[in-house]
């Protein structure tokens, strides 16, 4: 199960996708059903009959613009190469570890993320007490827009179609002047 909203250009809302392996497609139950993944698409009579394969899990209509999108950033993808951008996927989150190193670890924060880049994927995560408050701060101070994940857990996702390692940069000095200002630091 993926989601094309980041890394395919999507945007919130955008349609997610799933993966199910032949031999589980006719036994596992899609709990949310919709017209697109019954047997007779226009019956909607009380019982659910659903396709034999991979398509009972469909719901209904996908959101048009969103699909729109996510084609342009197949494309864009597919121009720049999957090597060229894991590669900036990785540099990218370098920075990002090399940055919480110098400045936030000092500053209270945990790095939650594996050090190993091939651990891990184009997400960091940072982990502080104020996490949450913190979170918000930056959106409403930098515009960084981080996930944030209870208890304490902010979650960068550093697309490297779109992301500028001036913008991790900048991202991160964020981060420790809020931190820092709580701080007293």
């Amino acid at each position: 199960m993926g989601c094309t909203y980041k890394y395919l250009n999507g945007g919130p809302g955008a349609p997610a996708f799933l993966y199910v392996r032949d031999g589980l497609q006719r036994t596992l139950r899609q709990p949310i059903q919709g017209w697109f993944g019954q047997r007779e698409q226009f019956a909607m009579g009380p019982a659910y009959d659903p396709l034999p394969d991979v398509r009972r899990f469909l719901v209904g209509t996908p959101p048009v613009l969103g699909l729109a999108l996510v084609e342009e950033g197949v494309r864009l993808l597919a121009e720049a190469g999957l090597d060229l951008l894991r590669a900036k996927s990785v540099a990218l989150g370098s920075l990002l570890v090399d940055l919480y190193d110098a400045w936030l670890a000092p500053l209270g924060f945990g790095l939650a993320s594996p050090r190993d880049p091939a651990a891990r994927g184009s997400h960091v995560s940072l982990s502080h007490p104020d996490g949450d408050r913190l979170r918000r701060e930056l959106v409403e101070t930098a515009h960084v827009v981080p996930d944030f994940r209870r208890p304490d857990l902010l979650r960068f996702g550093l697309a490297p179609l779109t992301t500028r390692f001036a913008d991790v940069w900048d991202a991160m000095s964020w981060l420790r002047r809020l931190a820092g200002v709580r701080q007293g630091a």
